[in-house]
């Protein structure tokens, strides 16, 4: 049997929510999540309730965002001068930039 699950509060988490995402919202999600240093049930139950998602500097986050980096920039690598950048590396780049603005960086 797994841990119980608590959150900030004390109060023990024993609801299950799911829900369907297609391949691409699902792949952005686990982008976000590498990139914010929370894992994944914190990380969507504070978007979910829009509480703010405060990123705090560790490794687990400077290891997110540098995969992530390097996949952005092997995507802007492979793009084609003049084709467009897809919805999702241009949102995963906002989101990076925010965090790293918010990081002193």
């Amino acid at each position: 049997m797994s841990a119980k699950n608590f959150d900030s509060k004390g109060r023990l988490r024993n609801k299950i929510i799911s829900f369907r995402m297609s391949l691409q919202e699902a792949k952005l999600l686990d982008d976000y999540v590498s990139v914010s240093g929370l894992n994944k049930q914190d990380y969507i139950i504070g978007r979910v309730l829009r509480t703010e998602i405060t990123v705090n500097p560790g490794p687990r986050v400077y290891k997110g965002l540098r995969d992530k980096l390097n996949n952005v920039y092997s995507e802007l690598c492979r793009i084609e001068k003049g084709s467009e950048i897809d919805e999702e590396t241009l949102c995963l780049i906002c989101y990076m930039s925010a965090i790293l603005r918010e990081m002193g960086g």
